[in-house]
């Protein structure tokens, strides 16, 4: 693995949130909005998250899964395969490139145990075949850097050892957005610390100052977080449900 992030193929795949929000042209013609993309992902992110819980990964692993799934749905159209799939195999995928390898079998025996309908019968083949698709979206690059390992050493730098829990579930919440795709790790995990700064009522503009990062940036990144804790408020069960019925798989006649 790469270890430096600005040499790495992340890096260089970093992309502009113009790029990040664009819906194919296919998913438009089965009634998929912005809007509704972003729901899908989010769905799609809570789903690999619940997977994993049961599989019992590392966060890392929960991470890498979800950035190769947000990753894929930029360069694939929604509607091309069943994004619980993809969903389910980023997981299995991520586990492999983080050595933390689960099975397909498992994958598959807590997919049926979760969503016990018919629809979300995969069999071991889908998993198998579903990942060299998710490679060749990859374009092969499986290497993700994430805010976690800047994270640690930020809190102690900052004194802030005390918000290490609060901080890590922020940074966490990240992953149900694309700031992945977007920003360097390093800037989220410090947009993360500026929002535990303010939580935590703790005087941090001084240190930050000292940093050689553009403080534009890294608050525009919390404004995002923050925007997005507000309009997560706003979604129902409903309104996901009207976006999922757009991506559901058409049986052929």
């Amino acid at each position: 693995m790469a270890a430096n992030f600005w040499t790495s193929s992340h890096c260089k795949q970093l992309l502009d949130p113009e790029e990040v929000d664009v819906v194919h042209p296919l998913d438009k013609e089965r009634g998929i909005t912005l809007e509704d993309f972003k729901l899908i992902k989010l769905h799609m992110a809570n789903y690999i998250a619940k997977l994993a819980q049961n599989v019992k990964v590392r966060q890392r692993v929960v991470a890498t899964a979800i950035t190769y799934m947000r990753r894929v749905f930029v360069r694939r159209p929604m509607t091309e395969y069943d994004p619980r799939l993809v969903a389910s195999t980023c997981l299995y995928l991520a586990s492999k490139a983080e050595e933390s390898t689960v099975q397909a079998r498992l994958l598959v025996f807590y997919i049926r145990k979760i969503y016990p309908d018919d629809k979300h019968k995969y069999e071991i083949k889908d998993i198998l075949e579903m990942e060299m698709k998710i490679l060749e979206a990859l374009n092969y690059y499986l290497v993700v850097f994430h805010p976690y390992r800047a994270l640690s050493q930020l809190l102690q730098d900052a004194n802030m050892n005390d918000a290490t829990q609060v901080t890590w579930g922020i940074v966490n919440d990240t992953y149900k957005m694309d700031l992945i795709l977007v920003h360097p790790p390093h800037l989220i995990a410090l947009a993360c610390i500026y929002i535990a700064s303010v939580l935590k009522d703790k005087e941090n503009t001084a240190w930050f100052e000292e940093l050689r990062v553009d403080m534009n940036v890294v608050k525009n990144i919390a404004m995002e977080i923050l925007d997005f804790y507000d309009s997560q408020k706003m979604i129902t069960d409903e309104r996901m449900s009207a976006a999922l019925i757009k991506v559901k798989p058409i049986t052929p006649q």
